[in-house]
């Protein structure tokens, strides 16, 4: 070995007291900060030519709403209630949560008992969520929301 032959710095090191972890700490993190600092840089510069070229006329066509270049033939759709977003929220939240615990489960050996703590960790938190979602009426609605009335949630101003 090359490091074992006369010299007194370990392998792990480059010179007495600079650890080879430093060093590609410091090397690595130099690009990661470059393409943080361009892509800001680019962002700013395309923002400020839109703002210095761009356009600035008002029409009165401007402000109606169209579809794919067809103007609305009648007054715009009922908004849909809140509720379905809300569903589609916590679909989205929970389907996250199952893909977090499908990879727990795949590396469930090799994580031992701290990984088991981890994911009863996760879980209780989830079922807590879960917990104030029912109790807050944030999954009722239809039939037994309107007999129960709106929540404090629907009360906000």
């Amino acid at each position: 070995m090359p490091w074992s032959r006369g010299r007194s710095t370990p392998r792990n090191t480059l010179a007495p007291g600079v650890a080879v972890a430093d060093v590609l700490a410091t090397t690595m993190v130099w690009p990661a900060v470059i393409y943080a600092a361009l892509v800001f840089v680019i962002a700013v510069v395309i923002l400020a030519l839109s703002a210095v070229l761009g356009q600035r006329h008002w029409q009165p066509d401007t402000s109606v709403p169209y579809e794919s270049g067809i103007r609305p033939a009648g007054p715009p759709p009922k908004r849909l209630a809140v509720q379905f977003y809300l569903v589609a929220i916590f679909f989205v939240l929970f389907d996250l949560e199952a893909v977090f615990i499908f990879a727990w489960a795949v590396a469930a050996r090799r994580l031992g008992w701290a990984g088991y703590a981890e994911i009863v960790v996760f879980i209780t938190l989830l079922l807590a969520g879960l917990a104030y979602l029912w109790k807050t009426g944030g999954l009722d609605w239809g039939a037994a929301r309107r007999r129960r009335g709106p929540s404090s949630a629907d009360e906000r101003p």
